[in-house]
């Protein structure tokens, strides 16, 4: 039997499957990573105890599975800032993509039509946890790292080189902000605008579609596997679970209901429209004649573990609370833009804030709870309305182990989702890279899944709220803009 470890290193959470030939799980470890919360909205993470991580759980697969895989897979989270030197030693603590060091820096850009400027050759938006305004502050701050850095990579290949002792980034990776998507080569007119033009040689070359690199000698001892085994650092984790999801026809899309509130739809062409507002962006797939157009928000579980604190409550209780509480809220209503970085998706504000409307002397936890999470589902809508969804719509993520949130989502998107039995589904994507890449033609079939209809007897209520969350949204986009000055 061909079997192939997927791993997925997420900011908080490093996960591990082996899957079968058929895309079956056989078997999984977790283990948590540290993330460090600084004053200022910072957010940092240390690359030895990431990798120490991937090394644990891909052991305790491997293990399981009585021997070593035929690869090893890697995908994980986006963005951010993984400084290395020539060896891939870090030169500094990674940046992660939730960090709101740049924060003041993309308001600026914002209203001085920076961000545009680069908008119109690459197509990707920005906001404080990405590498153009990322590398311009640390050229303000903190120079002598950039000059001891050899890699300005992201998380998949920084461990990648780790593992290997080669660079190898993959173009959804290299996406935001500096690569045009139609040829998958960074546009030097977006390094222009973001004052980074002189630190271009730290950028890597995105490699091929699925290219396979090889364990050296100290990943092979870190993993317990044979040095030579062959390692495939694929999509990261959007784009990953976009295919794991069984998204193949154009129009398809996926939402991810985690951490980031991460929409996409594939698409067969790429339009660079200098006057659309500079959000989202175009992603790089393994197949030069599709993208995925993704709208990736800072909203995500995160409010709802916020809200869920609040009122004293865990993630164990959101279907006993969401019963409590009806569609509606009891007139609860709520703003879930909870980052200290803003807002990315469908917009970019730095400044965008969350709050609670509606509240009475008979408002109870319940409600406040259900109205953040009907707001996540309206930001979702958002999002996937400025993405182009008009074919099936995959939901999947951590938030899908609510059967009563996931309910409330096709209730709020006013149409069907498909949820993956599969749950790991970021792991079974960037198996099936490998696995085409591995055997070219062979690809791992769409996991199974059940569906979620709307409810008609809450179309109209969803269908109000969410005109008024899109109304109270422009109103409240007014305001920021002025705070932000």
């Amino acid at each position: 039997m061909s079997t192939i470890i997927g791993v997925d290193i997420g900011t908080s959470v490093t996960k591990a499957v082996a899957f079968d030939e058929t895309g079956g799980a056989l078997t999984a470890a977790v283990r948590r990573s540290h993330v460090e919360m600084l004053p200022g909205g910072r957010v940092e993470q240390d690359l030895d105890d990431v990798e120490a991580g991937v090394g644990e759980v891909v052991r305790e697969v491997a293990t399981a599975i009585g021997g070593p895989p035929e690869a090893v897979a890697l995908t994980g989270q986006g963005d951010g800032l993984w400084l290395r030197d020539g060896r891939g030693r870090p030169v500094r603590p990674a940046i992660s993509w939730m960090d709101a060091r740049a924060s003041e820096l993309v308001t600026r850009w914002l209203a001085d039509g920076t961000i545009g400027a680069a908008y119109a050759h690459t197509g990707s938006g920005m906001f404080p946890g990405c590498h153009g305004p990322l590398l311009n502050w640390l050229q303000e701050h903190e120079p002598e790292v950039l000059d001891r850095a050899a890699v300005a990579g992201y998380c998949v290949d920084a461990v990648a080189q780790r593992l290997t002792g080669r660079v190898c980034l993959d173009a959804s990776d290299a996406t935001l902000p500096f690569l045009d998507p139609r040829t998958r080569r960074y546009a030097p007119e977006a390094l222009e605008a973001c004052g980074v033009a002189d630190r271009a040689d730290l950028l890597p070359v995105p490699a091929a579609p699925g290219t396979v690199l090889g364990l050296d000698d100290r990943g092979a001892r870190l993993l317990g596997l044979p040095e030579g085994l062959p390692v495939v650092a694929g999509p990261y984790d959007l784009p990953a679970c976009a295919i794991g999801s069984g998204v193949r026809a154009v129009g398809d899309g996926v939402l991810i209901l985690g951490t980031t509130l991460a929409s996409q739809v594939l698409t067969d062409r790429v339009d660079l429209d200098p006057l659309a507002e500079p959000a989202g962006m175009w992603l790089c797939t393994p197949d030069p004649g599709r993208w995925l157009r993704a709208m990736p928000a800072m909203v995500g579980t995160a409010a709802l573990e916020w809200v869920l604190a609040l009122v004293g409550a865990t993630t164990a209780d959101v279907d006993a609370l969401l019963t409590e509480s009806p569609p509606g809220a009891r007139g609860v209503h709520a703003f879930p833009f909870l980052s200290e970085a803003g807002e990315r998706a469908p917009f970019v504000e730095p400044s965008a804030r969350g709050r609670l409307d509606g509240l009475s002397l008979a408002t109870g936890r319940a409600d406040a709870v259900r109205a953040v999470c009907e707001a996540i589902g309206y930001a979702a809508r958002h999002c996937l309305d400025a993405a182009g969804l008009s074919g099936t719509l995959a939901l999947c993520g951590g938030g899908t182990r609510s059967v009563m949130w996931a309910r409330l989502m096709a209730d709020v998107l006013g149409r069907p989702v498909r949820i993956p039995l599969e749950e790991q589904v970021g792991a079974l994507g960037v198996v099936s890279v490998a696995r085409a890449s591995l055997s070219p033609g062979d690809e791992v079939p769409a996991g199974r899944h059940r569906v979620v209809e709307p409810r008609e007897g809450v179309r109209a209520l969803y269908e109000d709220g969410y005109g008024r969350y899109r109304a109270e949204l422009a109103t409240a986009r007014g305001g920021w803009d002025r705070l932000a000055r």
